[in-house]
């Protein structure tokens, strides 16, 4: 246990297993003194997010649909009245229909082409407006994105949509809220084996591929991801704001695939 969060009270959305990178990222706040509150989205994730939550001594769990005014509403007054302020915020939420992340992208639906950015995006805006009254200066929200947000990945398809937005909407909350001393950063690591990641047609072709090619032979880990996730919520990274920082074994940086892979 570290103490460098000590008396930081923060909200992690987005754990749906003891797999999700949200969760790799509350263990490591957690580690770090934090006082944790958590999300779930109905009665299903509840009896997921509960125990989890629990193993790490948090009390506040609330429902919220990220879709619904008034769900929102009523989970920020919660906070507000069980903590009186918000020192982080970790928004960990995408979602695109299964069924439309394999084949071409062209033949992405409207409907969902609208729930996809309405999840993945917009609910990054809707929360920062109403964890804003919350926050004071020194507090932070980081959110995760994934580098199919500029450069094409199979199948990715509308979620690399949904993910420029999100990075786009990092850059203009960063500059909303700097003046109040509030922090927007984004981590995009490199494929993960989550739920969310399993969804997408040939994952696995692609988990073993970056793992084999990035300079570092290897993709990130939820401990790494983590580790990432405490030096932005942290003083550390004060003068921080706006960056995606990519947590992804240095991927990022090939043109081609390593010599003996080609």
């Amino acid at each position: 246990m570290g103490d460098l969060l000590k008396g930081k009270r923060g909200l992690v959305m987005g754990v749906a297993n003891d797999r999700s990178i949200a969760w790799g990222i509350a263990r490591a706040l957690a580690d770090q003194g934090a006082e944790l509150g958590f999300s779930y989205q109905g009665d299903m994730f509840a009896q997921r997010v509960a125990p989890l939550a629990e193993s790490l001594g948090s009390d506040l769990l609330v429902d919220v649909d990220v879709t619904d005014d008034a769900s929102l509403d009523a989970a920020f007054s919660r906070i507000e009245e069980h903590w009186g302020k918000l020192d982080f915020l970790i928004h960990a939420i995408a979602y695109s229909s299964k069924d439309e992340l394999t084949g071409r992208f062209m033949n992405t639906t409207r409907a969902n082409f609208k729930n996809s950015l309405d999840i993945s995006c917009y609910s990054l805006i809707d929360i920062a407006r109403r964890a804003h009254p919350l926050m004071s200066e020194g507090s932070s929200i980081t959110t995760l994105t994934y580098g199919g947000s500029n450069r094409v990945t199979p199948f990715y398809n509308v979620m690399g949509v949904a993910k420029a937005a999100l990075e786009a909407s990092v850059r203009y909350l960063a500059n909303d809220l700097g003046p109040d001393g509030i922090r927007v950063n984004a981590i995009s690591p490199g494929p993960m084996k989550t739920l969310a990641g399993a969804a997408i047609g040939g994952a696995r072709k692609t988990f073993r591929h970056t793992a084999a090619n990035a300079p570092m032979r290897s993709n990130a880990t939820l401990e790494t991801i983590g580790g990432t996730a405490v030096w932005l919520t942290s003083d550390w990274a004060a003068a921080t704001t706006g960056e995606i920082v990519m947590v992804d074994g240095g991927y990022h940086v090939l043109g081609m695939p390593q010599s003996e892979n080609l």
